[in-house]
């Protein structure tokens, strides 16, 4: 960590002992420990929770979980959280960090495809947070926004929020043809900017993210 980074994190709302342990752990038995929100982002994804205040959230692709508790404990009571993670190797020690928390009534956590999922959940979501497979994000945001003749699962006022929409910079530069992830993520910021039903903006914290609010 180098010194601006280190006076960011000095100067932020410390980070919850519980998502600290989930940071350890995570990078004791995680190949791509890297994947984790962390303490910064998560603090920002907490914040915007309280400043929105939904009661319905969606969160594609929960890795072990630290993200998903950081916007947990910023919602109110009776709303909810779903939590969709393709990974079903992920899941018990997700789960176990949920069990811990004093907001696990909120959270539930689905295993499988967003999706295939997503559009069973039965509910318009005030805030989603995309942060799956990348080559999926057009996807995503055609299953999100409706785009393919189904009933769209956002409404006016939803904000989505895209995790790692830089890709190491990558977005910025030539992209080969066989890069999948790239490429899919070039078409997914491409959309967002193009669409007249959206505003957006790109924050490049950490690996970027791409704030998007239906109009």
């Amino acid at each position: 960590m180098d010194a601006l980074e280190r006076y960011i994190h000095e100067h932020t709302e410390p980070e919850a002992e519980l998502l600290r342990q989930l940071d350890r752990e995570t990078h004791q038995r995680m190949i791509a420990p890297r994947m984790l929100s962390g303490h910064i982002q998560g603090q920002l994804l907490q914040m915007l929770v309280r400043m929105l205040r939904p009661q319905r959230v969606l969160e594609i692709g929960t890795f072990t979980g630290y993200s998903a508790l950081a916007m947990a404990a910023g919602l109110e009571a009776g709303a909810r959280l779903d939590t969709i993670e393709v990974d079903d190797e992920l899941e018990e020690l997700a789960q176990s960090y949920f069990d811990r928390s004093p907001h696990s009534s909120k959270i539930r956590l689905h295993i499988g495809s967003a999706l295939d999922i997503a559009p069973t959940l039965g509910t318009e979501f005030d805030l989603v947070f995309i942060d799956g497979d990348k080559r999926e994000y057009p996807d995503y945001y055609r299953m999100l926004l409706g785009c393919n003749g189904d009933k769209a699962l956002v409404h006016s006022g939803t904000v989505l929020v895209a995790d790692n929409i830089l890709w190491s910079g990558k977005v910025a530069e030539p992209v080969a043809h066989n890069d999948r992830h790239t490429q899919a993520l070039v078409e997914f910021n491409r959309m967002a900017v193009e669409d007249p039903r959206v505003e957006n903006v790109i924050v490049p914290i950490r690996d970027g993210l791409n704030i998007i609010r239906i109009k």
